[in-house]
């Protein structure tokens, strides 16, 4: 069952490797909202950044 789903999770990023969007992460710094603004990132470039906005208690979109 792990082999599938791992196999399903590999397809699933070969798929949108192709494709990049914009995101936004806002987070609060020392009292003021800090916005970050990402352009043309692709899965992976997403998904590392994302970790980054949450683990600063942040909002991703």
């Amino acid at each position: 069952m792990k082999k599938v789903l791992f196999f399903v999770a590999v397809v699933a990023a070969a798929t949108m490797t192709s494709c990049t969007k914009d995101y936004t992460c806002t987070y609060d710094l020392l009292g003021q909202e800090t916005v970050v603004e990402y352009e043309g990132l692709d899965a992976d470039e997403a998904e590392a950044a994302e970790s980054a906005c949450d683990a600063l208690g942040g909002t991703w979109e």
